[in-house]
């Protein structure tokens, strides 16, 4: 049987997986709120610039994390070495329960409103509950299939979405700049930039920070990475730069595409369709839902791929049932461990209500990227003679910045969402009743990972 982790991954999956990590949702739902509670062009755009480089700061520290110590858990493996076996089972536990399986059940729950939009009156989102979820189960046990049969399967997977996923958003861009049935008078706005206020900001820049979540996708995949010291930063960049372009580019094009003042709450969700049908015309609506269905096949691809490496890694060290460090003795793939989140997403989609799924999994994934990235902090100096491939430019200030960001958001969502918030912080009171209960039975001790020093 295969016992550890073998490096297939190049450089083009290893992006693939970032940017199919964050092409999401996000940019889906959070431009037409934006437009509509921030009339106003450089107001978005600057978010959307601000959100960017927020993520390449996220992933300057990744970077050096991940090189300094290329192993498959991304996260997990960071706050093992730097504040020990507690902190890091409940990265692992919020991963499983926040990180991913929440996220997988909402992408999953999307890309089914899209599908099934054709075939009914109304907006997306007017298909029958039970349709949509039905639909929703569907997709995420067909997509975790191919991650069970072997690594070139998943890297086919995620690699033909991911390019069908970028090609169709190319498309669009190019295709509405050079069409001539936009506006330039849509860019104008209602407000000037100096007139949003700060209490409007801030819960945009949430749907900013939303939409760019995944840009440290390859970290999970440090395990299975060829030559880890040289393409795993390399894919955090490529992936963080690309993607910010893109959303940069995109915003843009809604705005030019849709005047502001024809943006409301019962609208906003469909601000995408409603340039594409701008551009292409009213025939071109119902294929380009299902077109945008499609290609969030992708997001569902890396969260089903890179997930299940953070339970693995776990219960190598002990901190997870030891089923899920096991691979399939043919395939190296760590089948339990995929099986395992892929169920909780379908648990989650039935008796989660979907629009706190997100609100959900906020505040958990705001501490633990905190946590990871002040891993930079605490592993100067516990571990000064580590190896470090790479270094965080501009060091101590760099993290810094992502951190005072990321505080100030969590304390955001915690006023602002306090139901889903208190969830979240239950889920962790049960982490720890797990990690503590499980010791000496199902759970062992962390055996810790391997030191390269100078």
């Amino acid at each position: 049987m295969k016992e550890d982790l073998t490096r297939p991954f190049g450089l083009p999956t290893a992006t693939f997986a970032v940017v199919s990590s964050m092409v999401g949702t996000g940019i889906l739902i959070s431009p037409g709120f934006m437009m509509m509670a921030m009339p106003n062009l450089w107001a978005n755009l600057g978010l959307w610039a601000l959100g960017g480089v927020l993520a390449f700061v996220g992933a300057l520290c990744y970077a050096e994390l991940g090189a300094a110590m290329p192993e498959a858990g991304g996260d997990y493996v960071y706050l093992r070495e730097a504040y020990g076996p507690l902190p890091a089972f409940l990265s692992g536990w919020v991963s499983l329960l926040l990180g991913f399986s929440a996220p997988i059940a909402v992408v999953a729950y999307t890309s089914s409103e899209y599908l099934l939009s054709p075939l009914v009156e109304g907006p997306i989102g007017a298909t029958p509950e039970g349709a949509t979820k039905g639909l929703a189960a569907v997709l995420i046990v067909a997509l975790t299939l191919p991650h069970l049969l072997g690594h070139r399967s998943s890297s086919w997977s995620l690699n033909f979405t991911t390019i069908l996923k970028i090609g169709l958003l190319v498309l669009l861009v190019l295709g509405g700049s050079l069409s001539g049935k936009g506006s330039r008078s849509h860019l104008a706005g209602a407000v000037a930039a100096s007139e949003v206020e700060m209490s409007v900001v801030a819960p945009q820049l949430f749907y900013v920070l939303f939409a760019y979540i995944g840009w440290n996708g390859s970290a999970y995949l440090a395990g299975e990475i060829r030559d880890p010291e040289k393409n795993l930063p390399r894919s955090l960049f490529l992936g963080t730069l690309g993607v910010t372009a893109l959303y940069i580019a995109l915003s843009w094009v809604f705005m030019f595409a849709v005047p502001f003042k024809t943006v409301s709450f019962d609208n906003a969700t469909q601000v995408p369709l409603m340039a594409a049908t701008t551009f292409f015309g009213e025939g071109i609506s119902n294929v380009f839902a299902v077109a945008v269905a499609i290609t969030l096949f992708a997001t569902l691809n890396a969260f089903i791929l890179t997930g299940p490496r953070i339970y693995y890694a776990m219960a190598k060290n002990g901190l997870f049932p030891s089923l899920a460090g096991r691979l399939h003795p043919k395939t190296g793939v760590p089948v339990a461990a995929t099986l395992s989140q892929s169920f909780l997403a379908l648990v989650l989609l039935y008796v989660a209500p979907f629009q706190e799924l997100y609100q959900y999994s906020a505040l958990g994934l705001s501490l633990f990227s905190s946590l990871a990235i002040g891993a930079v902090y605490a592993l100067r100096i516990r571990r000064p003679g580590l190896v470090r491939p790479f270094r965080v430019p501009g060091y101590p200030w760099t993290p810094a910045i992502y951190l005072l960001v990321t505080f100030f958001m969590a304390g955001y969502a915690v006023l602002e969402w306090t139901r889903p918030s208190l969830f979240a912080l239950a889920s962790l009171v049960v982490g720890v009743a797990v990690y503590f209960a499980g010791r000496g039975r199902f759970l062992g001790q962390p055996s810790g990972g391997e030191e390269r020093t100078t």
